[in-house]
This record gives structure tokens, C-alpha cells and sequence, in this order.
């Protein structure tokens, strides 16, 4: 009997698995695989029984769309706080935010006073060709009104935003021309760029690259090598790579920059789950920067790839990390599409640093709200001001690869921390800055000014010339206007910040990011502590 028994087990076995394989693959929806009676079938669970009840039996017309996609959002939040579900209306700009490009007419814009108002127009894009100018009012969209106060950015991106080759018209008002001006353009590729800059630093006469990426795209790696790259052409040997506010993304693109930087076999990050295999990222050798010195920037909002990239540069003595410790994201999330053409992202492993630290704060299972208030219980206990506040929930030791202590279970703790600066801030500045003021009166001074501060080509030309227009004053009355009434010894106390603020802004509108973040970046403190322990 034994001799035929483990081939006729095996057999049936197999069948079996073949018989299920091709269940699921024809029965590929929400419905779960169950033996009842020693026979296999496929049975709905009670979510699926009762949108069918409503949908056929409900004494009411239903829009069973809407109630479904309310029931899985229901449904997600009760699991951690990075997995989510994503309606098919939402999924193409959700899904944008990390490619590589997506269509629409390439203009940036704020809205002020109910208008929306064109800031920069992308190069290269559809707008510019057909000659729309930065200061342009888009006050009407395929001849309706496209003006009001329930104009916001979602509203504006899903009308500008659409499939490529599609029309829209735009009636634009344009300063000194009184009547409007109509422009039909066709929707094309605008790229989605992740570095916003990249500049030279010169400190005690070494030239030190500054590179800044605000996320992790499908495009972040080839931008942050060639950005590198350029720099060191300019003669840059060493390097500060601003992550600050870099809010993570793809982490095959984070791992690539960090293959960069290490040596052959140093372990960048693995990561595994309950049905996520191990996995392991190690450096091949071949990265271009193995031997320049390094500085990483971080803060409270720097987090999942961000964090991975720190903490494989922190766990193998390879950088020097600045600033504020880390949001705190160790989890990996997988979008998973479903047949309407919604999906659902899916946290499906935890990953882990090269000394073994997950660096994953604490939740509870369902209880976002707590989660996200994480970062406001950071600021009050006073962490965003000094170390000596900062608490860890995760006792282990972990030491880098030169024995240095580390810690895990709540972000990357820099190995420089740098805490917020407030001594010239007073109620004055913080409400001005705060109500978006500082934002509004920079447009609107460039708006004015824009024939003028256009003939200016690089930021410094342009900012001797901004110091030379008492901007202060004219921002104190702009304020007043608009119900900030001035102080005059709290005027003159964050003076030096306002300026900075508002002259950094309008060079923005001239020249944009180029402009914007070499000027920022000069008197930034942690960017300062960075530059000094470079030029050491």
C-alpha cells in the first residue's frame, strides 16, 4: 500500500493545486475560496452579500459606485496609517505624483482673491508655445467662468490635467490688455521633476555641491546622478544632499543613490512581511561618488525612502547626518489594482536599516488620528528645539558598522542635530507668515514689477536690487490692509527674517527654483552647520 499511496497523494495533490489555480484566475474578485462538505467553492463574504441586497432589493435607486468606495476606505483605516485606498478618480493624480510625467497645459499657479494666477510657465510645455505668460488671470475655461470662492487646487490640476492631445480653452486677462485673451491649447507630457536644486557652495576655498530632491520618483535617480555629476564638474568634491520635507516614494530609486556612495557588499536596506519574502539590497561596487565626503540633510518630515537612504549612509559610517530626527515610516506599501480602475496601496513588509533598526514610530492598528498628531506631541514636548526631548520607544542597541550607538523605532536620529532657531521670531512675523501674506505680497509686488525684475538674469544681481526697494515697508502696510496691525518693535526684530522671505519669493517668481533655493539656502541654519563641517 505504501508503495502506491505517496505517488497517488502526490498526483492528487497536484491536481488540486492545478484545479485552484484555475479557480482563482477565473474568479478573480471578492469572493473567498471555502470547503464546505469536503468540496471546494467560492463563497462571497457578507460585505459582497449586502451591496448586492442594496443594490437589487433596496427600495431606493443607489449609487452602489459611491457606497462601495466608501465602504473600502471604511474598510483600510482600520489597518496601519500608510495603507490606504484609492478611488479610480483619484488614482491618476495620486499615481502622478511619483511618475515621471503626467499631461496636462505645464503651468504652476496660485490662487489669490478667487483667480487663479499663473506663477511660472514650464518650459518646454504646451502654455509656452502658445505664449502665456507668467502673471496671466485664467478667468475662464471652455467659455464658463472659472473663477470664485470654490476655486481650489484639486478643482484647478483636474481641469488644467487631462488625457494627452485633448483641447482646452483658456480666457486669460493679462496686465494692460482690457480686454480677455483666448488660447486653445492641446494637453501634452509635462515632466514631474524630484530635484529642485543643485548649486555650488564655496566655503574657505573648497567648492562644496549642494543637490536638494523633494521626493522619490521614477525619475529621482537619473536626476540626482546627472545633477551630481554636473557639479563635479563645476569642481565640487564634496556634497550636501538635502532631504528635508522629502516625504519618501519609490525605494528601488533611494537605493540606487545610495549605491552611489558605499562600497561593495555594504547593505543599503532589506525588508521582509508575513507574505513578503526577504529581501535584501546590497552595493554592486560600481557607484561614482565612493570616495566624496558627504553630508545628508534631515527633518521631521523626511521620511520611508528618505529614511532609508539616511540610515544606510548613517549604519555605514558613510555620512555625516544633519539636522532633526525623522518622521519615522519603516513600512512598505504595494498598489494593488482592482478591475474599476481603483487600487488600494497595501502595506505588505517593514524594512529595516543595515544595522538591523526598523525605524517605524509606534501606531495603533486603526487609530490615525493619534498617529498623525505624532509631530505635534514632538513639538510640544520641545524635541524640535533640542535633542535633549527626544525619546525613543525602541531600547535595543544598534551600532553602525564603526560601532557607533544608534537607535530605532522612531525615525534617524542626525548625528548633528540642529534645532529650530526662533530668536527672531515674534507674533507679528508668525501671523504674517502664517496667513500665506508673505506668499501673497511677493506675487503680487513681482506682478507689478515684472517688466523691470525681468531684466535681472542671475539672483544675486536681482537681490542687490530687492534691498534696495524698502520691500519691509511696503509689505507692513500690505499687511495692515489685510488685518495685521504693525509692531513696530517686533517689525524690527524679525526684519532680517522678513527680508529673507520676501526677497527669496520674488526671485522665485523671476527665476524660479534656480534662483529661489541658493538664496534660501545662504542663511539657513542647519545648511550653515552642513557648509562648516564640509569646509573643516
Amino acid at each position: 500500500m505504501k508503495k502506491y499511496l505517496l505517488p497517488t497523494l502526490t498526483v492528487i495533490g497536484v491536481a488540486l493545486g492545478l484545479f485552484i489555480g484555475m479557480s482563482l484566475t477565473q474568479k478573480a474578485n471578492a469572493q473567498r475560496l471555502v470547503i464546505r462538505d469536503g468540496q471546494l467553492s467560492f463563497e462571497q463574504s457578507k460585505v459582497d452579500e449586502l451591496l448586492h441586497l442594496m443594490e437589487t432589493a433596496y427600495v431606493d435607486q443607489l449609487d452602489i459606485d459611491s457606497i462601495t468606495d466608501e465602504v473600502m476606505t471604511e474598510i483600510i483605516q482600520k489597518l496601519d496609517p500608510h495603507s490606504a485606498y484609492i478611488p479610480k478618480e483619484d488614482l491618476e493624480m495620486v499615481n502622478s505624483e511619483l511618475a515621471g510625467s503626467f499631461s496636462g497645459i505645464g503651468v504652476q499657479f496660485t490662487i489669490q482673491q478667487d483667480t487663479v494666477r499663473i506663477v511660472a510657465v514650464i518650459a518646454g510645455g504646451p502654455s509656452e508655445g502658445m505664449g502665456v505668460l507668467a502673471g496671466d488671470k485664467i478667468i475662464t475655461v471652455d467659455d464658463s467662468v472659472f473663477t470664485g470662492k470654490k476655486m481650489n487646487n484639486e478643482k484647478v490640476m483636474r481641469t488644467l490635467r487631462g488625457e494627452k492631445g485633448t483641447l482646452v480653452k483658456l480666457g486669460i486677462l493679462r496686465a494692460g490688455s482690457p480686454d480677455l485673451l483666448y488660447y486653445t491649447i492641446t494637453r501634452g507630457d509635462i515632466p514631474v521633476t524630484s530635484v529642485d536644486a543643485k548649486f555650488i557652495i564655496e566655503a574657505n576655498g573648497k567648492k562644496i555641491g549642494f543637490v536638494r530632491a523633494n521626493k522619490f520618483g521614477e525619475t529621482t535617480y537619473r536626476e540626482f546622478i546627472t545633477a551630481l555629476a554636473e557639479l563635479r564638474g563645476k569642481g565640487a568634491t564634496k556634497y550636501i544632499i538635502d532631504l528635508r520635507e522629502n516625504s519618501g516614494g519609490y525605494m528601488d530609486q533611494a537605493i540606487r543613490m545610495a549605491n552611489e556612495f558605499l562600497r561593495r557588499g555594504d547593505m543599503i536596506v532589506y525588508a521582509e512581511g508575513k507574505a513578503y519574502p526577504r529581501y535584501e539590497a546590497k552595493a554592486d561596487g560600481s557607484g561614482r561618488f565612493k570616495d566624496a565626503e558627504i553630508v545628508v540633510l534631515i527633518d521631521n518630515f523626511s521620511a520611508s525612502a528618505s529614511e532609508i537612504f539616511a540610515g544606510a549612509m548613517q549604519d555605514n559610517d558613510r555620512a555625516t547626518i544633519i539636522g532633526r530626527r525623522s518622521f519615522g515610516k519603516g513600512l512598505v506599501q504595494q498598489q494593488i489594482p482592482f478591475d474599476d480602475g481603483s487600487a488600494v496601496r497595501l502595506t505588505v513588509a517593514r524594512y529595516y536599516t543595515p544595522s538591523g533598526r526598523s525605524i517605524q514610530k509606534p501606531y495603533k492598528l486603526g487609530e490615525q488620528d493619534d498617529y498623525e498628531n505624532e509631530l505635534l506631541e514632538r513639538w510640544e514636548h520641545g524635541e524640535f528645539y533640542s535633542a535633549d526631548s527626544i525619546h525613543f520607544n525602541d531600547t535595543t542597541v544598534y551600532r553602525t558598522k564603526n560601532g557607533r550607538i544608534v537607535h530605532g523605532g522612531g525615525g534617524i536620529m542626525p548625528d548633528i542635530f540642529v534645532g529650530r532657531d526662533t530668536t527672531l521670531n515674534t507674533p507679528w512675523y508668525n501671523r504674517c507668515v502664517n496667513l500665506a501674506y508673505t506668499y501673497q505680497f511677493a506675487y503680487q509686488y513681482t506682478d507689478e514689477h515684472r517688466k523691470e525684475l525681468s531684466k535681472y538674469k542671475d539672483w544675486q544681481s536681482l537681490e542687490k536690487h530687492l534691498n534696495k526697494q524698502n520691500l519691509l515697508r511696503s509689505f507692513v502696510a500690505f499687511a495692515k490692509e489685510k488685518g495685521v496691525e504693525p509692531n513696530e518693535a517686533e517689525i524690527k526684530k524679525s526684519a532680517p527674517l522678513m527680508n529673507r522671505l520676501l526677497n527669496a519669493y520674488i526671485v522665485r517668481n523671476i527665476l524660479g527654483d534656480d534662483g529661489f533655493f541658493p538664496l534660501f539656502e545662504r542663511d539657513d541654519e542647519i545648511t550653515k552647520v552642513a557648509v562648516e563641517q564640509l569646509s573643516k
